[in-house]
């Protein structure tokens, strides 16, 4: 019995691990375009809405793109790793 709970805890802390690996690259082009996007409107003064928000959805749209395949990767091997009971 505790050793399940061993597992399951074991699982739980590398799935929040997995949540903040797959999301940081994402996470981090939005911040970084939406720095630099709000540099150049504090620069130029125009405060417009989409200026901010286009730039910032279509760099994460590619980033996406980009990373998909290796975020697939990492979910399809935590998934694998789940089911077959290697938790520990």
């Amino acid at each position: 019995m505790e050793s399940e709970f061993a597992v399951l805890l074991e699982l739980g802390r590398r799935a929040l691990w997995l949540v903040l690996v797959v999301a940081s690259p994402v996470v981090a082009v939005s911040l970084a375009v939406g720095l630099v996007v709000g540099l150049l409107q504090a620069a130029s003064q125009v405060q417009e809405f989409t200026l901010s928000f286009v730039p910032k959805i279509l760099a994460v749209l590619l980033a996406l793109a980009l990373a998909a395949p290796w975020m697939g990767e990492q979910l399809l091997r935590f998934a694998r790793l789940s089911l077959t009971g290697g938790g520990s």
